[in-house]
């Protein structure tokens, strides 16, 4: 029995009135980003009358160093979401292939660590740091990133390691291949979709990540961009505009690298037929 006409087009309204209910935020985010004294949120009538402009955007880019923590930022996401992805890889692969006393046990003590809160984690890891030597320079920072990106990305890749066909290998091993061209020829080839899954992924959680920068991070000139953003709500009063301009500056990045690995996103069955039985 067909589907009454009258049923689906109450689904289709459904599904489109949810739809407008998330967008709007987000469009009433941008019409707001092009009024230049907004220091009250302005109603939804004022907002659909407003003439697109990126005067608020050329002046947030040149105000509170905003383009200086911007390509901060830059710099810290890009070796953290590299480090954490090839160390990543790397622990994923050790653990789904190779057999070693302790293994299950090792790998629930990763995963263990991913329940505790990182704000209990923060007095140890700045105490460490501090030893270190490494307060107020990147590479304190990368060490904390890169050390918590490596284990959800050991979790995320891990399961996908399993499923590639041990059969892949006899190629490589027929040929006197070792383990490293196996991992190289065959696992990364194969486990393209999850990497681009995971690039987003981290990117955006180290992109957006505030608390720890903050803390690590004491010099003005080094800081990270979340941290520009809060300066744009002062004491008194906020406007608006600004920073909603400086939040859709900083979600660029993140969109424009979800369009460039959105092909390379998690699928199922690629696997399947690959090996004949």
């Amino acid at each position: 029995m067909k589907t009454k006409w009258y049923l689906q087009l109450l689904v289709y309204a459904v599904i489109i009135m949810g739809a407008l209910a998330f967008l709007f935020p987000f469009v009433y985010m941008i019409l707001t980003s092009f009024i230049k004294s907004a220091y009250s949120l302005p109603r939804p009538k004022e907002i659909f009358s407003v003439v697109p402009n990126l005067d608020n955007y050329f002046l947030v880019w040149n105000k509170n160093n905003f383009a200086r923590y911007f390509l901060n930022s830059s710099l810290v996401t890009v070796v953290s979401m590299v480090g954490s992805m090839l160390l990543g890889c790397l622990t994923a692969y050790g653990f789904a292939r190779f057999q070693f006393p302790g293994k299950e046990l090792l790998f629930r003590v990763f995963l263990l660590t991913t329940m505790i809160p990182g704000v209990i984690n923060i007095i140890p890891q700045f105490l460490i740091i501090k030893n270190l030597g490494l307060v107020s320079t990147y590479w304190g920072l990368w060490l904390i990133y890169i050390g918590g990106g490596v284990v959800g990305s050991t979790f995320f890749l891990r399961g996908f390691f399993q499923s590639i066909p041990k059969e892949y290998e006899e190629s490589v091993l027929i040929d006197g291949g070792g383990n490293w061209r196996i991992f190289w020829n065959i696992y990364l080839p194969q486990s393209l979709p999850a990497i681009g899954t995971l690039a987003v992924l981290s990117f955006q959680g180290t992109w957006e990540e505030y608390f720890t920068a903050l803390v690590i991070i004491k010099d003005e000139a080094m800081r990270t961009l979340p941290i520009a953003l809060l300066m744009f709500n002062d004491k008194y009063a906020t406007n608006y505009g600004w920073v909603f301009a400086a939040s859709i500056i900083a979600l660029i990045p993140t969109v424009f690298l979800y369009v460039v690995f959105q092909k390379k996103f998690v699928q199922g069955g690629f696997n399947e037929g690959g090996v004949k039985g």
